[in-house]
Parts: C-alpha cells; structure tokens; sequence
C-alpha cells in the first residue's frame, strides 16, 4: 500500500477514533473517553485482519465455489489473469437487490461478493464489466479503506442509536441530567451525519477510477455503463431492506437509496456521469455505444 493511501487510512481512523471517544465522554467522563480510544484501537486491528468475514457476515454472503457458481466463478478467474491479480475467493449475498462489492485487507485476502438479483439481472457481458470495476477496487486497494469506514462508521451509528434511548429514558443518571440528556440527543443525532461525512471523504474519483479501470479489464465499457443503468433502476424501485448503510459506499451502487441518510452524502458520483465517462472511454477504445 502507497504512502498516500496510508496517509488517508490513518486519518480517516483518527477522525472515526476521536468521534468514539467524544461519544464515550459524554457517556461517561475521561475514563470512558480512554475505554472508547482502548476499544478503538482493538477495534481497528479485528477489522483489519477480518474485514472480509466482518461485512461477509452483515450480508449472509456464502463463500462458492467453482462447482456452485461455473459461470461467475470462470469470469473472475478470466478477468484476474488479465489484471495479473491473485484469484480473490467469489462470494454470493441472498439479496434480491441488484449489487456488488469487494472487501479484505489487500488483492491476496480479497472476496469479491454479488447478490442474486445482479446475478438473475444482468447478462455475461455487463456482469464481467461489474465484477471488472470490482476487481479494480482491488486492484486499487481501495477495499481496505472501505472496510474501515464500514466498520467504525456503523459502530458510531449503534452508539448513536443508545444514546437517543438514553435520551428518551432520562439521561445517565447522575445530577447533571439535563445537561446529559441534552449531550444525548446531540449525539444521536449528529453523530451519524459526522460518521456519513467521513464516509463521503472517501473520494468519488475511487469510483470513476474503478468503471475506467473496469471497462479496460473487462473491454466492455458499454456494458458496464448498461449495468449501472439497470442496478439504478433496481434500486430504486427495490432497495435493500437487510444490512449496515453504513457499508453503502462498498457497493458499486448504493443500495439503501430509499432508507438511508447517506443520500445526503452520496460517496458514488451520479449514475449519469459515470456513464458519460464510459461512454468517452468507449470512444478512446475505438468502441460505439
């Protein structure tokens, strides 16, 4: 991994650290803001060496193999030779929502992951143009980052989530409960917006890298562009009902388009423009829409 890339690493961890630790003093005092900084740091190594087993699991993604899945299993292998990456282990979501995603610590313990909607979706052309944008993400290494904001944003989220309870219940219980309460509801509902805000300083620009970088390996750029076009569609009229929105920006679509506050903070570029950069890069390829 670069230099920039552990620079934005380690940033974004002491932004999501310090918000934790804000969260724990006003739970708590000092004591509480050290536990939550000891927590955080436990935290950031578990997610670093199970990254792909933790957003695995929040989605009920089973790991296939070449005899469950020949078709999906024989286009990742294709496309990893062409990339000259190592071969990622495929994963399947029980998810009729239309999507997909990569995730581990680096190309060597990555999982590539495609719902069964994408799958009944999309044909092979716009399926190997996905799973192209995907595998640059690895590529890219981009997935560890992801991971991270994944996991501690939706930390911050469930802390959220008991303070607005503690705010309903009366406060924590000592004499400054008016104050607490008050501390609580603040929390509630700020921190959320400050984690989705990190999340959104996940750069945009990983994305469009990701569909140029997919529709090179893949060849079909307009595919991809079609794919895009039909998951947008799928999700909004179908979104994702099970899951963490705070792993939205994962997706090669945010998936939680009706249910979500990161709307308001969309790490994806819109859908139109991703296709107005496909199109251009078709061009340059010597290909017509």
């Amino acid at each position: 991994m670069g230099v920039v890339m552990w620079l934005r690493t380690g940033l974004l961890m002491a932004i999501l650290t310090a918000l934790l630790m804000a969260i724990g003093y006003v739970f708590g005092g000092p004591n509480v803001a050290f536990m939550m900084f000891m927590f955080s740091m436990l935290f950031n190594f578990i997610t670093y060496w199970y990254s792909d087993r933790i957003v695995l699991g929040w989605y009920h993604a089973r790991i296939v193999d070449e005899n469950e899945a020949p078709e999906l299993y024989a286009i990742v292998r294709n496309l990893t030779e062409r990339a000259g990456l190592p071969m990622p282990r495929v994963a399947i979501i029980p998810s009729e929502t239309p999507n997909a995603f990569a995730t581990g610590r680096d190309p060597k313990h990555a999982v590539v992951a495609v719902t069964t909607g994408l799958l009944k979706l999309l044909d092979r052309d716009e399926l190997e143009g996905v799973l192209g944008h995907e595998l640059t993400h690895i590529k890219n290494r981009d997935m560890l980052i992801g991971t991270f904001a994944a996991a501690m944003a939706g930390a911050i989220i469930q802390l959220a989530y008991w303070a607005r309870w503690i705010a309903i219940f009366g406060g924590f219980g000592d004499d400054r409960d008016g104050d607490n309460v008050l501390a609580a509801i603040l929390i509630a509902v700020l921190a959320p917006i400050a984690a989705m805000l990190v999340q959104a300083a996940v750069s945009r620009s990983r994305e469009f890298l990701a569909d140029e970088g997919g529709a090179k390996m893949s060849g079909k750029p307009h595919a991809l562009a079609s794919a895009l076009m039909k998951i947008e569609q799928a999700v909004r009229y179908r979104p994702m009902q099970e899951g963490n929105p705070a792993t939205a920006h994962m997706f090669i679509i945010n998936p939680f388009r009706s249910m979500s506050i990161a709307n308001l903070f969309s790490t994806h570029p819109p859908t139109e423009k991703r296709i107005e950069r496909l199109r251009k890069i078709a061009e340059e390829m010597g290909i017509y829409f």
